[in-house]
């Protein structure tokens, strides 16, 4: 059986860890990918984007080390989409986690109140 989606995911990220359990307590089918390792790809970035109205920085990790070592919210005014959908898919430790795409679903973070709309469970 195919999964019904895709779970970019840090190992060491407890909220990740919360976000694979509920999945599997609800019966989804996922492939679960290392966020650092294997970032989203541009076209789950631009699927992601439209998901949020089009709000990029809705997909930065605004919070991580990297995002404010390299300064990025101070940088993001100036780049254009292609170039802001670039960083992201070029730097895993940059992207918002739990980052779940599939078929008529894309979310980032983790808050089960919000998944479980998604998936009309509970």
């Amino acid at each position: 059986m195919s999964a019904a989606v895709t779970i970019y995911t840090l190992a060491q990220c407890s909220t990740c860890r919360e976000a694979t359990q509920w999945l599997c307590a609800q019966g989804v089918v996922f492939d679960e990918r290392p966020i650092r390792e294997t970032p989203p790809t541009i076209p789950e970035l631009r699927t992601m984007l439209a998901a949020h109205d089009g709000n990029v920085r809705k997909l930065f990790n605004a919070s991580g080390r990297e995002y404010r070592a390299q300064k990025i919210a101070e940088k993001l005014p100036a780049l254009s989409e292609a170039e802001q959908l670039a960083l992201l898919a070029g730097n895993g430790s940059l992207v918002k986690r739990p980052f779940l795409i599939g078929a008529g679903t894309a979310l980032v973070g983790f808050d089960p109140k919000t998944w479980a709309v998604a998936f009309a469970t509970g």
